[in-house]
């Protein structure tokens, strides 16, 4: 299998830090060319479902534009420029919680969309968080904290409260880690 190629990009929308529209000029591996493959630039971002010290899980009921109603979601923002995701992950946990934690995982950077760009997702879990400080969110949504027990992220889940795809994956990823890790420390 061969890649498609890129032969040229010009920006059609600049919308601030958050949005850019290209066309790119594209060909495929048979030699034909599509002139104006729509293409999206939007920062990076990081997901990070935070698991606290007494076990319980750490998220959001807030709203989203897109969003119809409340969702569930993790903690997460965009990445500065520049900014490593571990680093990001760690600041967003910080503001919008107020918590720290003492272990990491990275659960994946993974295409937001295949076809069309949007950025990427990098996903974390965090373990043995505490609270640290005051919370210094600066979200337009409002948001309230929940802390969920296990059967009820599970039970969410399955339900679909977590309305927006990476949340739930991250979500997901991080209890199937969870589920991973204990299967090889109980063989």
């Amino acid at each position: 299998m061969q890649p498609w190629k890129t032969r040229s990009r010009r920006t059609v929308l600049q919308n601030g830090k958050f949005l850019t529209v290209e066309y790119h000029e594209v060909e495929l591996p048979d030699g034909r060319v599509i002139p104006d493959w729509a293409w999206l630039v939007t920062p990076g971002y990081v997901n990070v479902l935070v698991q606290m010290q007494d076990g319980t899980f750490l998220c959001f009921q807030q709203t989203k534009y897109s969003v119809s109603g409340t969702s569930l979601s993790p903690v997460g923002g965009y990445m500065e420029p520049g900014e490593d995701p571990l680093d990001a992950a760690r600041r967003e946990l910080r503001e919008e919680t107020g918590c720290e934690a003492s272990d990491w995982i990275a659960l994946g950077a993974y295409a937001v969309d295949g076809n069309r760009g949007a950025g990427a997702a990098h996903l974390f879990l965090a373990r043995d968080a505490h609270r640290v400080a005051e919370v210094h969110a600066d979200d337009l949504e409002e948001q309230q904290m929940v802390m969920l027990t296990r059967a009820e992220i599970e039970s969410a889940l399955a339900a679909g409260e977590f309305k927006v795809l990476p949340w739930a994956a991250n979500v997901a990823l991080a209890l199937v880690y969870l589920d991973h890790k204990k299967e090889m420390e109980n063989p």
